[in-house]
């Protein structure tokens, strides 16, 4: 069963997608009734999931490796995701 919360995290989702290709980066929506966001840079190959949750301080985008920013500032999200993403992984 989806939680009270799926429509507000789908719209807030949606909303980052749409700004990502203005950015060079790519999403799909995938997760069904929990949505999630799948964010890759299709020339470093790097990529994270971003989850969007509520907390005490309005909603958050989270994605790993401990990434985070208020989704209520989009081009600042879009900003600190494509810069993660910019650089190639580091070999292990």
């Amino acid at each position: 069963m989806a939680s009270g919360y799926t429509g507000e995290r789908r719209v807030r989702l949606e909303a980052l997608a749409e700004m990502l290709p203005s950015h060079g980066l790519v999403s799909r929506m995938v997760g069904g009734e929990d949505p999630v966001l799948w964010v890759w840079h299709p020339r470093t190959g790097r990529q994270t999931i971003v989850f969007a949750t509520p907390t005490n301080h309005g909603w958050q985008f989270l994605w790993s490796p401990g990434g985070q920013s208020g989704a209520d500032d989009l081009e600042r999200t879009v900003a600190t995701l494509r810069e993660a993403l910019d650089s190639p992984p580091q070999p292990a």
